[in-house]
């Protein structure tokens, strides 16, 4: 168990969800952080569904 389980911990959870390929219109079940892919995945047809990669920004210190 980590110190900042709990709320933190849950929005850390793979979820399961269906993806609709773009080429062909199969669904597609693909795991999700908050929205994001977690990896590549393919769909029968080739289509590839890239993991998405979070963009994070520092701010400049004043």
């Amino acid at each position: 168990m980590s110190v900042l389980g709990g709320c933190e911990e849950k929005n850390k959870t793979p979820v399961l969800e269906e993806r609709v390929c773009p080429n062909c219109g199969d669904e597609v079940e693909v795991f999700t952080v908050k929205g994001r892919l977690m990896d590549d995945f393919v769909c029968k047809c080739g289509y590839v569904f890239q993991k998405e990669q979070q963009i994070i920004s520092e701010r400049k210190k004043k």
